[in-house]
């Protein structure tokens, strides 16, 4: 599995459903990654991987385009890739395995607008060029207009990936909207920085923080009071069915047409959806990842 920002805990329960797969089939599991949010460190770490040939690669791309290449090298080596989470349409991928991104944002919309009384003024963060972030900013702007006639979407801010420039971004949506009612971030570094932009602000009660995954520290922030909620993903479901379908792929387990591997018919669904989750302060700890 070759992830980036390798140390995030959302890829441990995800890393968690591919080796529970793997032990089905008797398979050794290996987790790597890129450990920035960085284009050329996870294409070298991906190169590194094809090298040694390996049975298999579920990926998650940090740049789809960027990642094509590598992708269709190893896949023209043999190796049955199954991309998952974040998406390289441009490669030749059998499968996508992640949230249906645009009406995860659908979600986060009605959660947020449920928390402001459905009127006011609200942003959303998230980091332009990674398919998934944007997919989910698109639907919960989507969400608002068509939904919620009372609330604006006045800012849409555009971070790195990372908290700290999450929160520069938040800080500045915050000074330049003083009435602003509610922020959505697109993952959970983006909802940690929205929070601490939020705190320094001394707005804690009127800026309500709605964000995505489910990180250990976003669930004690929402514990805490400091966010109303998280749209989590099913990260479990992404590892285990890309290790399942890998291995489909890879001994040929499934015959959808007589020859389809020669005339290049995919044998595999082209995307699966594995679902989210409203987390709460009711039942956040049910989702607490396991150190």
């Amino acid at each position: 599995m070759v992830t980036f920002m390798s140390g995030l805990e959302f890829w441990k329960s995800t890393f968690k459903g591919f080796q529970d797969a793997g032990k089905l089939y008797g398979i050794k599991t290996v987790y790597t990654g890129a450990q920035q949010f960085d284009i050329n460190q996870q294409v070298s770490v991906l190169e590194e991987v094809i090298a040694k040939k390996p049975a298999g690669i579920a990926i998650t791309a940090v740049n789809g385009k960027a990642l094509a290449g590598p992708i269709n090298k190893a896949i023209a080596q043999g190796i049955p890739v199954v991309v998952f989470d974040s998406d390289s349409p441009d490669s030749n991928r059998n499968i996508i395995v992640q949230t249906g991104n645009e009406s995860a944002g659908r979600v986060a919309a009605d959660t947020l607008a449920k928390n402001i009384g459905s009127s006011g003024e609200v942003a959303v963060l998230y980091v332009a060029g990674t398919p998934t972030l944007e997919q989910r900013a698109a639907g919960f702007k989507a969400e608002m207009q068509e939904k919620y006639p009372n609330i604006k979407v006045v800012a849409s801010g555009n971070y790195s990936g990372e908290q700290m420039d999450a929160n520069k971004a938040a800080a500045g949506i915050i000074q330049a909207n003083p009435n602003l009612k509610g922020i959505f971030a697109g993952n959970s570094p983006g909802a940690l920085g929205a929070i601490v932009a939020v705190k320094e602000a001394n707005k804690k009660n009127q800026v309500k923080v709605v964000g995505f995954d489910a990180d250990n520290s976003l669930l004690d922030a929402i514990k805490a009071g400091d966010a109303v909620a998280t749209i989590a993903q099913g990260s479990y479901n992404m590892g285990y069915w890309s290790m399942n379908f890998l291995f489909q792929e890879k001994h040929e387990l499934m015959n959808p047409v007589d020859g389809w591997k020669k005339n290049g018919i995919n044998p595999l669904p082209s995307y699966v959806d594995t679902g989210v989750n409203i987390i709460t302060k009711d039942n956040a700890d049910l989702f607490y990842t396991k150190k």
